[in-house]
């Protein structure tokens, strides 16, 4: 009973690990009856993922039927779960149940126990894919070097840092971008040298190439932070010409001035565990607190107080149907 789950929400390296399990288990003559795509979310597809896991391949190669949007761990119907609870017993030996989500599955549940003792049987695999936070800059280089080495590119130091300036912890961007950069070393290095060359990527490569996003809802805050609006603003607009979702920039920005003020509280209160500070403020990393104090010196609760509230403004704005520029703008404006 092959089962694989595959969680988190680095879009990029989920899809690479499912595309190498294709690669190994699906023969390409027979993919179009071996290889099944069902989205989760509705529970009629949900009960077919389960019937079709059921079935053996045909012709060559191995089946493998991939749930996306996977409900199966992470909270279902008692119908849905005893069925995938009978399910899994069936699965034929060659084919897989692959069960993918955003989501890490939830230990608590029946489903979910079952699965982990199948794990630990070595029947079933459990991988995740998780992104670096965004003020994780040694994390996001980690996911650049990760990616460079799936690709068989070398980068210089530079370019990584470059590269995430421009475009932050975007798995799915950051291996379109190096995917581009990787064809033009390649290209430019066996022109100059008349012969294939190792595929280098630039500093100034990435600078010349990497165009659109050049800043992150991180470096928003630090501009909000150190009452630089004109600079957010300008970030904003360029994140939204971009197409990121103005929701999206509104909420991860929340979430930044919320920690700040719970950080600020406990301060003024007296509060010095790290961990006690970081547990309140829902932030993971506890050493994240030393930087966040040097960060917040000099800045009172009640400034982190007016910021949050403009910025629930122009959350209900954008609702409203409010052109995200002009809410933005007339919402940080606001904040000064």
């Amino acid at each position: 009973m092959p089962i694989h789950l595959i969680w988190g929400d680095d879009m990029a390296g989920r899809e690479s690990c499912i595309n190498d399990l294709i690669e190994k288990r699906i023969d390409p003559a027979w993919s179009s009856l071996n290889l099944t795509r069902i989205d989760g979310s509705e529970c009629s597809e949900a009960i077919q993922a389960l019937e079709e896991a059921r079935t053996a391949p045909f012709g060559l190669g191995e089946k493998i039927v991939l749930v996306n949007n996977s409900p199966f761990l992470n909270g279902c119907s008692n119908q849905l779960a005893s069925l995938f609870e009978e399910a899994i017993t069936l699965i034929p030996t060659n084919t897989h149940l692959v069960l993918i989500n955003t989501n890490k599955p939830d230990g608590r549940i029946k489903n979910t126990k079952a699965i982990q003792k199948l794990v630990k049987s070595n029947l079933a695999t459990e991988k995740s894919f998780q992104l670096p936070n965004i003020w994780d800059e040694r994390g996001q280089k980690e996911l650049v070097q990760q990616i460079t080495e799936q690709l068989e590119v070398q980068i210089e130091p530079h370019a990584i840092s470059a590269l995430i300036e421009a475009i932050g912890n975007d798995s799915i961007r950051i291996f379109s971008e190096l995917k581009k950069l990787s064809i033009f070393a390649e290209t430019e290095q066996a022109s100059n040298s008349g012969k294939k060359a190792p595929k280098l990527i630039t500093h100034k490569a990435v600078k010349d190439l990497v165009s659109g996003i050049s800043t992150n809802s991180l470096q928003i805050g630090d501009s909000l932070l150190a009452t630089e609006t004109g600079e957010a603003i300008s970030r904003i607009n360029s994140l939204l010409d971009n197409g990121e979702p103005a929701l999206k920039i509104v909420a991860t920005l929340i979430g930044q001035v919320r920690g700040w003020l719970w950080v600020s509280l406990l301060e003024q209160e007296g509060e010095r565990d790290v961990n006690v500070i970081a547990k309140a403020a829902g932030i993971n990393n506890p050493k994240r607190i030393y930087v966040m104090r040097k960060q917040l010196k000099g800045h009172m609760p009640e400034f982190f107080l007016k910021q949050l509230g403009q910025l629930l403004e122009i959350e209900a704005s954008l609702k409203m149907g409010v052109d995200p520029k002009d809410a933005f703008k007339d919402g940080l404006l606001r904040i000064i």
